[in-house]
C-alpha cells in the first residue's frame, strides 16, 4: 500500500524486511558481501557477472548491464546500495548486518515500488530470500 507523505509529491511505500539469520561473525559476513566481486556468488536476482569498469561496478543481470554503487567502507555493517537500472532508474537498496550473539542477522529491506504489482512484489521477495540464503550457505561453510 502507497501512502503521500507531508509533500505531496513524495511518497512512502509499502516495505518487506527480509532477513537470514547467519552462523558466521558479523564482521566476516560484512567483509564477504560488501565486495561487488562476490556478488555473483550468492546475488543471482541482480549479478550474474561483475567488473569494474571506470571506477564503477558494471554487473550482467537478468535485467540487462546495471551498475551498483555500495555504501563506502564502514564500521556499522551497512551494506546499502544503489543499482542503476539498463533504462537509468536507480533504486536504493537498504541492508545491514549486525551481531547476534556469536553469529549475525542480515536484512534487507525490499521496496513495493511504483508499477510493480502485487505479485511482483512477491516474486521479488522470494528472490531476495534465495538470495539471502545463498549466502548463508557459503558463510556457514
Amino acid at each position: 500500500m502507497k501512502k503521500a507523505t507531508n509533500n505531496e509529491n513524495s511518497m512512502t511505500f509499502e516495505s518487506r524486511h527480509i532477513g537470514v539469520s547467519i552462523d558466521c561473525r558479523a564482521d566476516e559476513v560484512y567483509e564477504f558481501s560488501s565486495n561487488p566481486e562476490n556478488l555473483p556468488k550468492w546475488a543471482a536476482g541482480l549479478s550474474g557477472s561483475i567488473k569494474k569498469v571506470n571506477g564503477d561496478w558494471i554487473a550482467e543481470s537478468p535485467m540487462g548491464r546495471i551498475k551498483i554503487k555500495f555504501a563506502g567502507k564502514n564500521k556499522f555493517g551497512i551494506l546499502d546500495h544503489d543499482v542503476t537500472l539498463p533504462n537509468g532508474e536507480k533504486t536504493y537498496n537498504p541492508m545491514r548486518v549486525f551481531p547476534n550473539g556469536s553469529g549475525s542477522e542480515l536484512i534487507f529491506t525490499l521496496y513495493h515500488r511504483p508499477g510493480m504489482s502485487g505479485k511482483m512484489f512477491a516474486e521479488d521477495a522470494k528472490l531476495v530470500k534465495g538470495d539471502l540464503e545463498k549466502l548463508k550457505s557459503l558463510l556457514e561453510k
